[in-house]
């Protein structure tokens, strides 16, 4: 289904002339060698664009022969068709003997004794240079270009002097070869293809290399791949054990590294995520931007797209066709040599985009104005992984996490384990908006595929009637150390340092002693007013519980979480509040931003 889908969209590009056709492999080539038709070496032309040190190569279609043009082994006997970086177009380095036999022999092997002036040109071009590396002084020396071409890392292809077409590799010759590989059959590897069903065809042997993918090899890695005798069966030779046609598996290879340089594809942890519509479609492109972090030079692109995506349940724009328009998401991660399927999604645009929506409702929560408005996938992992490293989120909670989201499921209960954990561990900030967010996103979710009628969903912002004693205690907490902070201005470690773990865990151990505390801390208000309105929350949330509970379990140290969270966010609104005195004189008491 993944690889018919890939092809599908390779199909889908194809027609319209954005993807390389069969044979042949998007890349770059930075510099052109113009040959006599001897293989004389007789000007070097730069092909690079741009200026300064951002000069990039001149895009092409590459010849891709046997599937080759995008990885080198260690073997050194494993060159493009006419084209490749300067280490083996010079033969440098300690295999440069092993380099150009390996150009000789591509041209042997896939275009044999070829009556065309430009390839015999270049093979003649290899061959001296074999013989006599003296023929490539000319090059090497170059007064401008020598040092460049002598690193060994820039793409080098051919020009022959009055021949009819401007680079040998699009050559009739070549063209013809890459036809022929791509239509020939051999009896040892012909069977059924698994992707189209076509009967009879030349069968992959090995199946390219996909690159694009995080922290997966450099030179790439492989989707399928049979490279140990406990994998195959039946005797049947590598990918032989799940026969693909050669061109199948050209295209839809071109089709998955096409999408992991554009922007369908966005990065979450260790995983890289590929989507694409079967047809055009602009969800394609925005798909990325609703879970990725803001840009710094343009942090309201992003949350332009969330709104246009939360406005779409009143404006239709993702129900008329996207309710037919099949979307696919899959998600890559780095395995040794291969790439594992972390998750593959199928659905349609609509339900996706709904999905998406009920995500970034669940995390809406009240919270400062510096706060981002809407929370990236980044910006939520980071902030429960140990020490808020990005390098210490979980691998396997990312792919959980972005599952859940697009499968509209409830979220893993290990984001809350984590969550809980780090506020007790971060002493300095706790419960941060980020944190909030989360907790409220997992109960409510949670609470909706599984009711109970003890619990009710937690709003955006203070509820008094919430049923829940761990979200009364939570407020509890907040208040009693808005008012320590009060009575001691200067104080630098308030109850949240030293009390919250066993506040939220065990709170008949500590909160006896807090409400004690209180007292001495009320008494050193001098602003009665303020103590009365105080009082009055105290009232109000001891009225909720008849005795402090001996433990919290896991949903209840969520709550405790949003409830201290909701108290601090509602003491510090800026706001007015009428307060009576006790002798009766009405106050206007300026609330704390």
């Amino acid at each position: 289904m993944i690889l018919l889908a890939l092809k599908e969209y390779y199909d889908r590009k194809a027609a319209i002339g954005e993807i390389a056709a069969d044979g042949w492999i998007g890349g770059g080539i930075d510099f052109l060698l113009e040959l006599d038709r001897e293989g004389r070496l007789r000007d070097i032309t730069d092909l690079r664009e741009g200026t300064g040190k951002k000069k990039q190569p001149r895009p092409f279609q590459l010849p891709n022969i046997g599937n080759q043009a995008l990885k080198h082994t260690n073997s050194g006997t494993d060159a493009n068709l006419l084209w490749d970086n300067a280490k083996f177009v010079f033969g440098l380095g300690p295999k440069g003997d092993l380099h150009l036999q390996s150009m000789i022999n591509a041209i042997d092997q896939w275009l044999g004794p070829s009556d065309d002036v430009g390839v015999a040109a270049v093979r003649a071009f290899f061959q001296q240079g074999l013989e006599d590396r003296s023929h490539f002084e000319r090059a090497l020396k170059h007064p401008e270009y020598g040092e460049l071409l002598g690193t060994g890392s820039v793409k080098v292809s051919f020009r022959v002097m009055e021949t009819p077409y401007p680079i040998v590799f699009q050559s009739p010759a070549v063209v013809a070869a890459l036809k022929r590989e791509a239509d020939g059959t051999d009896e040892l590897a012909t069977a059924t293809c698994l992707i189209t069903g076509e009967q009879n065809v030349a069968a992959a042997v090995t199946h390219p290399v996909i690159k694009g993918v995080r922290n997966a090899q450099s030179a790439g890695a492989s989707i399928v791949s049979f490279n140990e005798e406990v994998f195959i069966s039946y005797g049947k030779k590598q990918s032989l054990n799940a026969p693909v046609s050669k061109r199948a598996t050209s295209q839809y290879t071109k089709a998955l590294n096409m999408l992991l340089e554009s922007k369908q594809r966005l990065f979450a942890g260790d995983m890289s995520i590929v989507c694409w519509a079967e047809n055009e479609h602009d969800f394609e492109s925005e798909f990325s931007t609703f879970f990725e972090e803001p840009l710094k030079d343009n942090p309201d692109a992003g949350t332009e797209r969330i709104k246009a995506l939360l406005q779409s349940v009143h404006s239709g724009s993702y129900v008329e066709d996207s309710n037919r328009t099949r979307f696919y998401i899959l998600g890559l991660s780095p395995n040794m040599a291969r790439i594992s399927i972390r998750f593959w999604q199928v659905g349609t645009v609509f339900e996706f985009a709904s999905r998406i929506r009920q995500y970034f409702e669940d995390f809406a929560i009240v919270k400062s104005p510096k706060e981002p408005e809407y929370y990236s996938v980044w910006r939520i992992l980071v902030n429960v992984a140990v020490q808020d490293k990005s390098e210490n989120i979980p691998p396997n909670l990312v792919g959980e996490f972005m599952r859940s989201i697009l499968e509209g499921t409830p979220y893993p209960v290990t984001l809350l384990q984590a969550a809980l954990r780090r506020i007790r561990s971060d002493t300095k900030n706790r419960v941060t908006p980020v944190r909030a967010a989360l907790i409220k996103a997992y109960l409510n979710r949670y609470l909706r595929f599984y009711p109970n009628q003890s619990y009710k969903e937690v709003g955006r912002a203070l509820d008094i009637h919430q049923t829940s004693i761990g979200y009364h205690l939570g407020r509890l907490f907040a208040v009693l150390e808005k008012i320590q902070e009060e009575a001691n201005p200067k104080i630098k470690a308030t109850i949240r340092e030293r009390y919250y773990g066993a506040a939220c865990t065990t709170p008949v151990t500590v909160f006896a002693n807090l409400l004690r505390l209180k007292n001495h801390h009320l008494a050193k208000l001098e602003n009665e007013g303020r103590v009365i309105n105080f009082e009055k929350i105290l009232t109000e949330i001891m009225g909720k519980m008849s005795q402090f509970p001996a433990h919290l379990n896991l949903q209840e140290q969520g709550l405790f979480a949003l409830g201290y969270y909701h108290q601090r966010q509602e003491l510090f609104t800026s706001k007015k509040a009428d307060v009576n005195t006790d002798n009766g004189t009405k106050l206007k008491e300026e609330g704390k931003a």
